[in-house]
C-alpha cells in the first residue's frame, strides 16, 4: 500500500499528460498542425531536422519520442524511420565516443550520478545487453551509453546492440506517426508519446537497482 501511494503522483502526472495539450493550447495546437500539414516543409529539409535533433538527443533535452513520431506524420513511415535511426544512431555514437574519450566527468555533466550508478549496477550483471534493454526508456537510454564508454566497451560491442535496438524503436515510432496521420489524430499520438516513456522510465526507477554506493568517490545517493 505504501508503495502504491509513493507512485500515484507519477500515475497521476503521466494520465494527465494527454489532456492537457488539449486544456492549455487548445485551437492553438491544431491551428499549428494544420498549418503545417498544409505547408510542409521541403522532405530533404525535415529529414535533416530530424537527423540533426536525434543526433544530438544526449547533449540536449530533445523530447526524442516526440520527434520520432512526427517523423512518421512528416515522411511516412519508411523516410520517417531512416530519420529517426540515423538520427538516434548518430546521437549514441557521439555520446559514446565522448564518454570513452573524457570518461566520468563527462559522463556525470550530462547525466544524474544516481542514475549512472543504477545503470553501472545493471550493466556489470547484463553487460551489453543492458543498451538494448534500456533504449526505450528516456534518461536510462543516454546513462547507459555514457557508462558503456566510460567502462571503454569496445566498437565492435556497442555498434551492433545500440543499432539493431535503435531499428526496432524508429520502426515503431515512425509507423505510428504515419497511422496517426492518415487517421487525423496526431495531437493524442503526441501526448501517448510523451506519457509512455515517461511511465516506463518512472517504472523503471522503482525497479532498478537503487544508487546509495558511489560514483568515482562521490556520493550519488542525494
Amino acid at each position: 500500500m505504501r508503495e502504491l501511494f509513493r507512485t500515484l503522483p507519477l500515475m497521476c502526472v503521466v494520465l494527465l499528460l494527454p489532456i492537457l495539450p488539449f486544456l492549455f493550447l487548445g485551437g492553438q495546437l491544431d491551428d499549428w498542425l494544420r498549418g503545417l500539414a498544409e505547408n510542409p516543409p521541403p522532405p530533404i529539409a525535415t529529414f535533416a531536422l530530424i537527423v540533426a535533433l536525434l543526433a544530438t538527443d544526449i547533449l540536449l533535452p530533445i523530447p526524442s519520442s516526440v520527434i520520432s513520431t512526427l517523423s512518421g506524420w512528416q515522411l511516412g513511415w519508411f523516410w520517417g524511420m531512416l530519420a529517426t535511426w540515423v538520427g538516434m544512431n548518430l546521437g549514441a555514437m557521439i555520446g559514446f565516443a565522448l564518454s570513452r574519450r573524457y570518461g566520468t566527468s563527462f559522463a556525470s555533466y550530462f547525466s544524474r550520478g544516481q542514475d549512472l550508478e543504477r545503470i553501472r549496477t545493471v550493466s556489470d550483471r547484463y553487460g551489453p545487453l543492458v543498451l538494448v534493454l534500456t533504449r526505450a526508456m528516456p534518461v536510462f537510454a543516454e546513462a547507459s551509453v555514457l557508462m558503456a564508454g566510460i567502462h571503454q566497451l569496445a566498437w565492435r560491442r556497442f555498434l551492433p546492440a545500440v543499432i539493431c535496438s535503435n531499428l526496432g524503436i524508429a520502426i515503431a515510432y515512425a509507423a505510428f506517426g504515419d497511422y496517426a496521420e492518415r487517421n487525423q489524430w496526431l495531437p493524442l499520438a503526441l501526448a501517448v508519446s510523451v506519457a509512455v516513456p515517461i511511465l516506463v522510465a518512472g517504472l523503471a526507477k522503482r525497479w532498478l537497482p537503487g544508487a546509495e554506493t558511489k560514483l568515482d568517490g562521490k556520493d550519488t545517493s542525494a
